[in-house]
């Protein structure tokens, strides 16, 4: 056998142990008349020991030629060490080692194969395989397998039945971008790769499965960012015979039972908050409600005086920073600054001190006086020693933009505790979104969500106003799961395709299998979908989901490593009847 104990389990109990161990050298200590080698697997890092008096000439000959990265295998003696280290919990003992075998020997690695190491993000993707060995990328590969576990084994225990779906499907008109696959078999003809597997899962419930699962690879073809990759991993849930409230509570018992058992953290309320109420306190329908600084809607404080700037406004709004009055001049002329980034957009920033007196001092003081600074003090909630931050225009874009204002304040003044969990039902969400450049509305969750009961009507006079019976879950500002009680019988189905311009042979040729099963006894039914990689990245206390993913892809969709995607051969080109017409 390669081993006879991991790297991570020797301790002072196993003193006079003779032991085999496999793993990689971690770094050698070469004193001349004796050696040490600390030797790591994925389980933990144990001290090796070669002297003279101990270790045969051969042994020591080849322990002296080893290399970081070497693959070896040992056999020795466990002893107790002299010096011992506190810092590893193998730190007690070491090994006396009378057998080397060198397993396979390395280069030197690109990068230190340390916790903070000296690898840039472009190097280490590159060399994924040797940063999986780092212990941040590795714990993160761990953890994430733990909290798949504990989903799986929840899910399992309260009915859930894991149901595959297909991988190769049908290309739909809404939502992002599908990546295509061409058929050899099928002539100009493609399959796509799901976004979801939602029709399927609802075609489950038409199945009579009840309550179905499944851990599952999700494509999108879209623009990428820190939290978003081509392909994506989604806890995907469906319930039938079920209303939203539900729906809300099995889930709220899931990431209950995830925060208790994956981070030991007790977490009772998970507050519902309406979208049109999100939108307007935080300027955003994923708000972070881990602190304050909400939103204090100032028009009829601000738009009685010569100043054009609110005059002209659609809204002018403002947030109170705590403490934000401790800010010098140079710090707040950064915020504005800040502000004003082609990212932010905003065309400036007003501010007001408010003194531990209780007077107040303006960037427009020639406009305001103390009655009307006092007023915007008490709207935003703003007390002595705190900065009110306004911003001005029209009412989406201004909301966007202060909310991008409280997220960066809230980082730079430490108010987004990563160990402090904060999750959030955003409901009553409007179930279309007009297109400004288009004119037309589109599905703002998918073509199958519910509207609210007693609001289809409003569909052919109100459009804009009909509420979906749609809700997200919010962690700590991230959207981590969302869902709906969905469309269940083919007339209902067929109006909300009609409203979102689907003639009906459209509607036909895209939908007509899921509008026939409505038609085969489709019970009501609704989920939800968690975003795991996503879910997992904010469990880890972390925002960026790149280390919780084995191998992800770049900012540009590549994988670097593999140097994918990449070219194919005419003959393949040739056999699936394709053409390239590339740009000279």
């Amino acid at each position: 056998m390669y081993r006879s104990h991991n790297c991570g389990e020797l301790r002072a109990s196993h003193s006079n142990t003779e032991v085999t161990l496999a793993g990689w050298v971690q770094g050698v200590r070469d004193k001349g008349f004796m050696i040490y080698v600390d030797l790591r697997d994925r389980y933990g890092i144990t001290q090796l020991y070669f002297d003279e008096e101990r270790t045969p000439k051969a042994i020591m000959d080849k322990a002296s030629k080893l290399g970081r990265e070497f693959v070896i295998q040992v056999k020795g003696n466990v002893i107790e060490r002299a010096s011992k280290n506190p810092n590893i919990p193998t730190g007690d003992v070491e090994v006396v080692v009378s057998e080397l075998t060198i397993l396979n020997s390395s280069l030197v690695p690109p990068f230190t194969i340390e916790d903070k190491t000296d690898g840039g993000d472009d190097l280490r993707m590159k060399y994924r395989y040797i940063d999986i060995r780092r212990n941040p990328v590795k714990n993160s590969l761990i953890f994430r397998a733990k909290v798949a576990q504990e989903v799986r084994n929840y899910l399992s225990n309260d009915g859930f039945i894991e149901v595959e779906t297909p991988y190769l499907i049908k290309s739909t008109p809404e939502g992002a971008r599908d990546f295509v696959v061409p058929s050899r078999m099928n002539e100009g003809q493609f399959y796509a790769l799901p976004q979801s597997p939602q029709t399927f899962k609802q075609l489950l419930m038409v199945g009579g499965m009840d309550k179905y699962f499944q851990i599952v690879k999700c494509f999108r073809d879209e623009d990428l960012r820190a939290d978003r990759q081509p392909e994506f991993t989604q806890i995907d849930c469906e319930m039938a015979f079920v209303e939203q409230e539900d729906i809300l509570n099995v889930f709220e018992g899931l990431t209950r039972h995830l925060l208790k058992e994956v981070n030991g953290v007790e977490v009772d309320k998970f507050p519902r908050m309406l979208y049109d109420d999100a939108m307007r306190l935080y300027g955003n329908d994923k708000p972070d409600i881990r602190f304050g600084m909400e939103f204090g809607e100032l028009n009829e404080v601000t738009q009685h005086k010569d100043f054009g700037v609110f005059n002209s406004a659609e809204l002018v709004v403002g947030i109170a920073v705590p403490g934000g009055n401790a800010f010098t001049r140079k710090e707040i002329d950064n915020l504005i600054k800040w502000v004003k980034r082609p990212q932010v957009g905003a065309m400036g920033m007003i501010y007001s001190r408010c003194n531990d007196d209780g007077t107040f001092k303006s960037s427009v003081d020639k406009f305001y006086d103390q009655n009307d600074l006092a007023k915007w003090a008490e709207i935003t909630g703003a007390k002595p020693g705190d900065l009110v931050c306004v911003l001005s225009g029209e009412t989406n874009k201004v909301r966007a933009q202060l909310s991008a204002l409280r997220m960066e304040l809230a980082e730079r003044l430490g108010l987004r505790d990563p160990k402090t969990f904060a999750p959030l039902w955003v409901i009553d969400f409007p179930l279309l979104e007009l297109d400004e450049e288009t004119g037309h509305y589109h599905a703002m969750h998918h073509p199958f969500t519910s509207p609210k009961p007693g609001q289809l009507e409003l569909l052919d006079t109100n459009p804009g106003e009909v509420k979906a019976n749609a809700y997200d879950l919010v962690l700590n500002g991230n959207e981590i799961g969302g869902g709906s009680i969905r469309i269940h019988d083919k007339a209902t189905q067929a109006i909300m395709l009609k409203h979102l311009g689907f003639s009906e042979d459209e509607a036909r040729a895209q939908f007509g299998f899921l509008m026939d099963a409505f038609e085969y006894g489709a019970p009501p039914h609704g989920g939800l979908a968690f975003g795991l990689d996503r879910l997992v990245a904010i469990l880890g206390g972390q925002e960026t989901i790149r280390d919780f993913i084995a191998f992800p892809k770049n900012n540009s969709g590549r994988d670097v490593m593999i140097d994918a995607p990449a070219p194919i051969d005419k003959e393949q080109l040739d056999e699936l009847n394709l053409k390239l017409n590339l740009k000279p």
